[in-house]
């Protein structure tokens, strides 16, 4: 399987959002294998993450965040399960749930009620391993400039995540821990 060629099939290759795409998730990539270097006692799958991290973000094109390039209709919340649609088209349907599960860290069916979210009512959250390094890795890129591939510090990234709640930042601390970043 050849992630960037799966990509370049919905992304013109010298578009804004392909370029910030890929720049993001080589990102992305690097460091979910690295962590999953340090993990080899869970038996991560190191090709798997490779591919899976690098299409994370593939479902971008179809939400309205036009300073990265994408003039989709839908809100940039629902990226997730657009790009797990995608990828199950495409006969990819483990590489899809990690596009649907990364999103923050994971979001659950109460979230999803409790703030009336655009999303499939089901839970999202990332279960393997494989989904739990690469949303933990996700954490600290984004697609601003500053961050592209500069990686956040820790704590930047724990104050993001603790304004959506303490279970929310409880669940990254305890990758933290476990991943040891």
């Amino acid at each position: 399987m050849d992630p960037v060629r799966i990509i370049k099939q919905y992304y013109a290759p010298e578009s804004l959002a392909c370029r910030i795409l890929l720049m993001h998730s080589r990102a992305v990539s690097e460091k979910a294998l690295e962590i999953a270097g340090r993990v080899k006692h869970l038996h991560p799958d190191s090709e798997f993450i490779r591919e899976a991290a690098m299409l994370h973000d593939i479902g971008i094109f179809m939400t309205d965040e036009p300073q990265i390039g994408c003039h989709g209709k839908k809100k940039y919340i629902c990226h997730g399960y657009l790009g797990r649609e995608l990828l199950e088209r495409e006969g990819f349907s483990k590489h899809a749930l990690v596009c649907e599960r990364h999103v923050g860290v994971g979001i659950t069916l109460k979230d999803i009620e409790e703030n009336n979210l655009p999303l499939p009512k089901r839970d999202m959250i990332p279960l393997s391993v494989e989904e739990q390094i690469i949303c933990f890795a996700d954490k600290f890129f984004s697609k601003d400039a500053e961050f592209l591939q500069k990686e956040k510090p820790l704590d930047a990234v724990r104050a993001a995540i603790a304004k959506f709640g303490r279970h929310k930042l409880k669940r990254f601390d305890d990758w933290a821990k476990m991943f040891g970043n």
